[in-house]
């Protein structure tokens, strides 16, 4: 088995997870913030439905120039943001089950305007950079819902929401 097989049970729970969480996203509260320094709740969402799509970049190519100007992907609907999510998270599974270990361990380089801002083995990438980098903005998500009286899913075993007194 290969190291990329070995993180597909962990990835599609992640994914999964993700997703129950995605799918609570009200349309009429894209624009919503808990705070003005804060992401919208649209924009919140839609960086963590862009996540996936990292994944597959960062096992199909050995560097990434970020272009600095380049705004990140804004979903008007949670309909569209869902697809995208769900398309990208296909394609990443696939291209992680399939990724060699000697491609795991090589060095993968985030740039910016040619200038390297860090390079570590791909498999560090895939899990900080990606996996856990959503992981992150999915609980950060989940405060966002909180603050809007919507009840949460669990990721780990069940909410407060779905098992009464449990979070008590």
């Amino acid at each position: 088995m290969t190291i990329g097989e070995s993180l597909l049970p962990e990835y599609d729970h992640e994914m999964n997870t993700t997703r129950k969480t995605l799918a609570l996203l009200p349309d009429d509260k894209l624009s919503w913030q808990p705070h003005e320094k804060s992401m919208t709740l649209g924009r919140l969402a839609s960086h963590i439905a862009e996540m996936p799509h990292w994944a597959v970049i960062t096992i199909q190519a050995d560097t990434f120039d970020m272009d600095p100007q380049q705004k990140g992907y804004l979903a008007d609907s949670t309909a569209a943001l869902l697809e995208k999510f769900d398309k990208d998270a296909a394609e990443a599974r696939q291209l992680l089950g399939a990724t060699s270990d000697e491609a795991m361990f090589k060095n993968w380089t985030l740039e910016s305007g040619g200038k390297a801002l860090f390079e570590m083995p791909r498999i560090g990438v895939l899990r900080t950079m990606v996996i856990n980098h959503m992981i992150h903005h999915r609980a950060q998500f989940g405060v966002y819902l909180r603050l809007l009286d919507i009840p949460i899913p669990g990721a780990y075993g069940p909410s407060a929401d779905e098992k009464p007194g449990f979070g008590s």
